[in-house]
């Protein structure tokens, strides 16, 4: 179910809503109101070490528990994508992170409790500042060091970070050690 399929009444005046038309919005015929469903934004991750090993997490909750995704999440009300990502990194895997290359912004569905959000997700390269200190925190089940170009792709969570790890990987360089 899409998120659109839950309002039975309007927000603004509480009218009747008349069946999901599957419009990108709920036209209000009673008070004239209307509200638009845009993307939840995501963001995630590439974090290189120094030898250019990226960390992955096996995730610890539904949706696609145990498979491989970056870290990342959601962006709060207020944040820049930059913001929210350094934010999600402390919280899920207790690192710092340096300069932050933007890669790519991917659609995604995210299935959760019976309703389908829709995901724009927003894909960064980065590199971690101390390495060593990574530690499976928030959501997180497990950490892995792994070579970008030998993840196996059918172990990733999601089509956006499947996306992004393939345009990762076709790339010729990296941001520098030093960021």
């Amino acid at each position: 179910m899409r998120p659109a399929d839950l309002f039975r009444f309007c927000p603004h005046c509480g009218a009747a809503r008349a069946a999901a038309s599957g419009e990108p919005a709920l036209h209000c015929a009673g008070c004239g109101f209307t509200y638009y469903f845009n993307p939840t934004v995501a963001v995630g991750a590439i974090l290189l070490r120094a030898d250019d090993h990226a960390l992955f997490i096996r995730r610890a909750k539904e949706p696609a528990k145990g498979r491989l995704a970056v870290p990342g999440g959601f962006v709060d009300i207020g944040e820049t994508a930059e913001t929210a990502l350094r934010r999600e990194i402390r919280e899920e895997v207790n690192l710092e992170v340096g300069a932050l290359e933007f890669l790519c912004s991917h659609t995604n569905d995210y299935h959760y409790r019976d309703v389908t959000y829709p995901v724009l997700d927003f894909f960064f390269i980065g590199r971690a500042l101390a390495a060593t200190e990574a530690a499976a925190l928030d959501g997180v089940e497990s950490l892995c060091w792994l070579e970008p170009a030998r993840v196996d792709l059918d172990e990733i969570a999601f089509p956006s970070i499947r996306a992004a790890v393939e345009l990762f990987n076709a790339r010729q360089s990296f941001p520098s050690p030093r960021s």
